[in-house]
């Protein structure tokens, strides 16, 4: 045998025997509890009444005390011995249930009991703490702030290496995505990528962060989590008056209002000492829900429909709970029982719907939903309070024709000013309705004991002198010593760090629960958690913490990152061997959770449009106001009632504001915001999906919008683009994807610019049927059919991948 070979032999015989005596110990919250929560847990977990055999195995105590589990001896327990029989009447679980154990879960549960079946603690109740910032042994790796240390070092226990940082390009274009929903003009790329000052980078993030975008971009992430809607849901999903809340959620996002602040002043706002406008525009919070206005609406029923709502989505939002799963039982995967469900819905018992259900069976738009009060936006306020001013230092001014002129120039836009006030649904503070536990869920059936306002018994309790309110509500959940604040801030920044890497450090978003998903990432997460709470709830600074970091970052090909890339030597038996010398296979990482590269994925609904118009320059960049309407297709409201009504859309510049302000009638969603995957909101979403179809190609050819775009951009492109069809061809390329065509696009998207030019000078009429889509006027003495072919170009050029992808 050659000494290589032999040597060979050594080196995988040595691999073999090393590799089970370093096998990491099963984690219970990692590697067990998913599995008994998702096959045992239902017939024999926390919902006592419905709890088969007597039987409990999500607790330790009783798992033991059964026999079931004998700590260290599997061929002694019966767990062991019924998920492995071959006898399907005795096999757990039970064949009827569907849902078999693999090989892979029962061999975890008999390593686990071999281990000693040691239990622990849900992770998501655990509160956060601070962990050692692990070092990297790489010098060669960026390390930019200490998110980059738990997550190299992560990798190289797991023999990844990271992926290069993105191009300047791809930079700029995904830090003006995620931080404000806009793409950078061709001039605001060029200038970054010129830009050599090593602060560069931090400068532009300081920049995007101060945008009035941003609060635009995180409203659109904060309204889908509080099911916010211009309309009411049920029966004939009239309109109701809520913008003035979402106007309040973009100014919170963009004055940094401290995140504990944000939840006091939206769940009990009107219980602060003096609130003011704001606040009392927050607790519209608690008016959101769907609500009916059926003449034959029964009270008692919808006050128990209202009440469940509010809880599954004070659950969701704050405490990434699915504590609604406990309205009609014992939750059956976690601690939550129903007298906690009852418990927190009577907190909002003091919520007046009275006004409202005395409102119900008037079949208007928008329907009342009392109480309401008429405001201004922040922004009309301030300039309210500037022309008051004015006047009042005109006034002290001597007579003379220019003072009487400014003077009635700035009376008249105070007093038009004055008249642009908005209703909006505020939350006012009655008797405490009596709030009892409903048997099965049943509104009918009072036979179950009555609750005072509590939180959920295995969280604490709360200390109050007398009734708790909303107000003690909101401060236990961000009361990082005595309340739940270590879990909200847990809850929170796994989302934002969704926003910025396309999944969260637990993937599931909405229930950090039995059936979610414990965090790959676990010491980050915490890290991250305490980091926020302790800087004063600073949302920016978290943002800014993350999008900052070398693995927010890096490129996001697959390409550059996420394989095994062994860079170091390897001595063994006294022999150094280079890292070409294993030929191992590639780790494998297809959903990209230990985060060896960026993530890439389509742009969300509303930043898809607002890109359109952005680069055709259509877009409205006014913030806050009324909402916007645009095109629709032609009868789709038919099937609405109560009353009927017809879509009439915006005929003036409204009709290019941005996707935010997007009229949202939760049962008739507009259909390019369908189309794209936005939600309905009528739950709590705090992840949408992505889907790929066809459908979405259409619109983005077809719906008004787009066209119009294409043509306004196409005008640009001719009037701005330069001198040639190739020079023009990359002006409208630029401003589409930030980056100049290839050769062989080039020819591609010349070859379609000259299809459409012989196609129209044959058909003029087409190219004017085609050029009258939309408000935007046209030019005087236009070139119609060349108009037309460049219109084609741009609709092309706004359905690539690339456009509408955040990389």
């Amino acid at each position: 045998m050659r000494p290589q070979f032999a040597l060979l032999g050594l080196l995988f015989a040595y691999l073999g025997e090393a590799g089970p005596a370093q096998a990491a110990p099963v984690d219970f919250n990692r590697d067990v509890r998913p599995i008994l929560s998702d096959k045992c847990f239902a017939c024999h977990g926390p919902d006592e009444k419905h709890r088969k055999a007597k039987l409990r195995l999500d607790t330790e105590k009783d798992a033991t005390a059964s026999g079931v589990l004998v700590p260290g001896k599997p061929e002694k327990s019966a767990l062991v011995e019924r998920i492995t029989t071959t006898d399907e009447a005795e096999r757990m679980p039970p064949v009827k249930a569907g849902k078999p154990l693999t090989a892979a879960e029962a061999e975890i549960l008999r390593k686990w009991i071999a281990e000693g079946a040691k239990y622990a603690p849900p992770w998501a109740y655990v509160a956060p703490r601070r962990h050692d910032v692990p070092q990297v042994r790489n010098p060669k790796l960026e390390v930019r702030n200490w998110i980059d240390n738990f997550i190299l070092a992560r990798l190289e226990r797991e023999g990844f290496a990271p992926a290069p940082e993105a191009d300047r390009r791809t930079l700029a274009r995904r830090l003006h995505f995620d931080l404000t929903g806009l793409p950078p003009t061709p001039e605001e790329v060029e200038a970054f990528i010129a830009d050599k000052d090593p602060k560069a980078y931090d400068k532009l993030v300081d920049r995007l962060l101060a945008s009035e975008h941003y609060g635009e971009r995180m409203a659109v992430y904060w309204l889908d989590l509080v099911r916010y809607a211009d309309t009411v849901g049920y029966h004939g999903d009239q309109d109701h008056h809520a913008s003035p809340y979402r106007d309040y959620v973009i100014d919170a996002f963009n004055l940094n209002v401290p995140f504990d602040r944000f939840t006091h002043e939206q769940l009990a706002g009107d219980l602060l000492p003096k609130p003011t406008t704001d606040q009392k525009i927050a607790t519209c919070y608690n008016r959101l829900l769907q609500t009916s206005h059926e003449g034959g609406v029964q009270p008692k029923e919808y006050l128990a429909i209202y009440a469940a709502d509010r809880v599954r989505n004070l659950s969701a939002v704050w405490m990434g709970a699915t504590v609604g799963c406990a309205q009609c039982h014992d939750h059956k995967f976690d601690p939550y029982t129903a007298r906690d469900f009852y418990s927190l819905a009577a907190f909002f018992a003091d919520v007046d719907e009275e006004k409202h259900l005395r409102g119900g069976g008037v079949d208007a738009v928008p329907t009342k939903r009392l109480p309401e009060i008429p405001v201004h936006t922040r922004r009309e306020r301030e300039r309210l309070a500037a022309l008051d001013a004015k006047i009042a230092e005109l006034t002290k001014q001597p007579d003379s024709a220019e003072q009487k002129t400014q003077l009635a120039e700035v009376t008249k836009e105070r007093d038009a000013l004055k008249k642009a006030e908005r209703l909006v649904m505020v939350t006012q503070s009655v008797t405490p309705r009596t709030m009892r536990v409903l048997p099965r869920g049943n509104w009918l059936d009072e036979s179950g004991p009555i609750v005072e306002p509590a939180v959920p018994a295995f969280l604490g309790k709360l200390k109050t002198n007398g009734r708790a309110t909303r107000l003690d509500l909101a401060r236990w959940l961000t009361d990082t010593n005595t309340g739940a604040g270590g879990l909200t801030a847990r809850v929170f920044v796994n989302r934002l760090w969704y926003l910025y890497f396309g999944m969260g450090l637990s993937k599931s978003l909405e229930d950090f629960g039995g059936q979610g998903e414990p965090p790959v990432h676990s010491e980050l997460l915490d890290q991250l958690a305490v980091e926020f709470a302790e800087n004063k709830w600073d949302v920016k600074h978290i943002v800014r913490l993350i999008v900052t970091s070398q693995t927010y970052r890096q490129s996001s090909s697959k390409a550059e990152g996420g394989r095994q890339k062994a860079e170091q030597e390897t001595k063994l038996f006294g022999f150094v061997f280079p890292p070409s010398a294993f030929h191992l296979p590639p780790l494998d990482d297809p959903e990209n959770r230990l985060l060896a590269r960026q993530g890439r994925w389509r742009l969300p609904a509303e930043s898809i449009r607002d890109n359109a118009l952005f680069v055709s320059g259509l877009l409205a960049l006014d913030v806050g106001g009324v909402n916007a309407k645009p095109y629709q297709p032609p009868g789709f409201y038919r099937h609405l009632n109560f009353p009927k009504r017809e879509y009439v859309s915006d005929a003036d510049a409204k009709q290019w504001r941005r996707g935010v302000y997007v009229h949202w009638q939760r049962q008739y969603l507009h259909p390019m915001m369908k189309a794209f995957d936005a939600s309905t909101r009528e739950e709590c979403a705090a992840q949408r999906a992505r889907s790929n179809t066809p459908l979405a190609a259409l619109v983005l050819l077809n719906d008004p919008t787009f066209i119009e775009a294409a043509r306004v951009l196409g005008q640009r492109t001719l009037t701005d683009g330069g001198n040639s069809d190739a020079e023009r061809v990359m002006f409208a390329f630029r401003h589409l994807t930030s980056r100049r065509p290839d050769e062989t696009e080039l020819k591609l998207l010349l070859k379609l610019l000259e299809k459409n030019r012989e196609q129209y000078k044959l058909d003029p009429k087409a190219a004017g049927e085609l050029l009258k889509i939309g408000l935007a006027p046209l030019p005087k003495n236009a070139d119609v059919p060349e108009l037309a072919a460049w219109t084609a170009v741009c609709r092309a050029l706004l359905n690539l991948s690339e456009t509408i992808t955040r990389e």
